[in-house]
Protein backbone atom coordinates (compact mmCIF):
# COMPACT_ATOMS: atom_id res chain seq x y z
CA UNK A 1 0.00 0.00 0.00
CA UNK A 2 0.96 3.12 -1.19
CA UNK A 3 0.56 6.41 1.87
CA UNK A 4 0.87 9.94 0.22
CA UNK A 5 1.47 12.70 2.28
CA UNK A 6 -1.50 15.37 2.31
CA UNK A 7 -0.87 19.23 0.84
CA UNK A 8 -2.94 21.44 2.82
CA UNK A 9 -1.78 23.95 0.65
CA UNK A 10 -2.67 27.30 2.18
CA UNK A 11 -4.79 25.81 4.71
CA UNK A 12 -4.52 25.30 8.29
CA UNK A 13 -4.39 21.72 9.20
CA UNK A 14 -4.51 21.42 12.81
CA UNK A 15 -1.30 19.51 14.17
CA UNK A 16 -2.17 18.78 17.31
CA UNK A 17 -4.01 19.63 20.82
CA UNK A 18 -3.47 19.08 25.02
CA UNK A 19 -5.04 19.49 27.94
CA UNK A 20 -5.16 23.76 27.33
CA UNK A 21 -3.75 24.06 23.88
CA UNK A 22 -3.72 24.23 20.01
CA UNK A 23 -1.19 23.71 16.95
CA UNK A 24 -2.45 25.06 13.95
CA UNK A 25 -0.02 24.67 11.01
CA UNK A 26 2.57 24.43 13.37
CA UNK A 27 1.88 27.59 15.86
CA UNK A 28 0.75 26.95 19.03
CA UNK A 29 -2.49 28.72 20.55
CA UNK A 30 -3.42 28.41 24.99
CA UNK A 31 -7.19 28.34 25.16
CA UNK A 32 -10.06 27.98 22.54
CA UNK A 33 -9.56 28.55 19.10
CA UNK A 34 -11.65 29.78 15.89
CA UNK A 35 -9.74 27.94 12.74
CA UNK A 36 -11.67 29.18 9.66
CA UNK A 37 -10.31 30.28 5.98
CA UNK A 38 -9.36 33.68 7.21
CA UNK A 39 -7.12 32.59 10.25
CA UNK A 40 -6.63 30.97 13.13
CA UNK A 41 -8.09 33.15 16.47
CA UNK A 42 -8.15 32.71 19.93
CA UNK A 43 -12.75 32.48 20.56
CA UNK A 44 -14.28 33.05 23.88
CA UNK A 45 -17.01 30.40 23.10
CA UNK A 46 -20.63 29.84 22.69
CA UNK A 47 -21.25 33.48 23.62
CA UNK A 48 -18.91 34.60 20.99
CA UNK A 49 -20.77 33.19 17.67
CA UNK A 50 -19.88 36.40 15.79
CA UNK A 51 -16.23 35.47 14.41
CA UNK A 52 -18.03 32.09 12.67
CA UNK A 53 -20.87 34.00 11.74
CA UNK A 54 -18.47 36.51 9.64
CA UNK A 55 -17.18 33.52 8.36
CA UNK A 56 -19.82 31.92 6.70
CA UNK A 57 -19.25 32.96 2.82
CA UNK A 58 -16.32 30.91 3.11
CA UNK A 59 -17.47 27.91 4.95
CA UNK A 60 -20.24 24.86 4.25
CA UNK A 61 -19.73 23.21 7.46
CA UNK A 62 -18.34 23.97 10.98
CA UNK A 63 -16.85 21.79 13.30
CA UNK A 64 -17.32 22.65 16.54
CA UNK A 65 -15.38 20.65 19.36
CA UNK A 66 -17.64 20.69 22.59
CA UNK A 67 -14.45 19.64 24.52
CA UNK A 68 -13.61 15.89 26.10
CA UNK A 69 -17.05 14.71 25.25
CA UNK A 70 -19.89 15.49 22.96
CA UNK A 71 -22.12 17.68 24.30
CA UNK A 72 -24.77 19.99 22.71
CA UNK A 73 -24.15 23.59 21.44
CA UNK A 74 -26.50 25.96 23.37
CA UNK A 75 -29.68 26.43 21.29
CA UNK A 76 -28.78 29.96 20.38
CA UNK A 77 -25.51 29.43 19.66
CA UNK A 78 -26.58 26.98 16.84
CA UNK A 79 -29.43 28.94 15.32
CA UNK A 80 -26.98 32.03 14.89
CA UNK A 81 -24.85 29.68 12.70
CA UNK A 82 -27.69 28.03 10.93
CA UNK A 83 -29.11 30.98 9.98
CA UNK A 84 -25.97 32.31 8.67
CA UNK A 85 -26.11 28.97 6.38
CA UNK A 86 -23.08 27.31 8.08
CA UNK A 87 -23.80 23.43 8.64
CA UNK A 88 -23.10 22.66 12.53
CA UNK A 89 -21.57 19.28 13.81
CA UNK A 90 -20.83 19.34 17.06
CA UNK A 91 -18.61 16.38 18.45
CA UNK A 92 -16.29 15.77 20.95
CA UNK A 93 -12.91 18.09 20.49
CA UNK A 94 -10.20 15.26 19.27
CA UNK A 95 -12.97 13.89 16.27
CA UNK A 96 -13.68 17.74 15.69
CA UNK A 97 -9.74 18.16 14.92
CA UNK A 98 -9.49 14.69 13.00
CA UNK A 99 -13.10 14.94 10.58
CA UNK A 100 -11.78 18.80 10.21
CA UNK A 101 -8.00 17.89 8.83
CA UNK A 102 -9.85 14.72 6.70
CA UNK A 103 -12.43 17.81 4.83
CA UNK A 104 -9.54 20.18 4.39
CA UNK A 105 -7.37 17.68 3.02
CA UNK A 106 -10.01 17.05 0.15
CA UNK A 107 -10.48 20.60 0.07
CA UNK A 108 -13.92 21.38 1.45
CA UNK A 109 -14.69 24.80 2.54
CA UNK A 110 -14.62 23.91 6.32
CA UNK A 111 -14.02 25.64 9.27
CA UNK A 112 -13.90 24.66 12.90
CA UNK A 113 -14.70 26.13 16.86
CA UNK A 114 -12.98 24.16 19.28
CA UNK A 115 -13.25 24.53 23.66
CA UNK A 116 -10.02 22.50 24.65
CA UNK A 117 -10.32 18.73 26.25
CA UNK A 118 -8.75 19.76 29.71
Amino acid sequence: MRLNEVDFGVARPIDGYGPSFFRVAGTVWDGAVAVLPSGVALWSGYDDPAPLVAAAPDIDILFVGTGAETAHPPPGFRAALEAAGIAVEAMATPAACRTYNVLLGEGRRVGAALLTVG
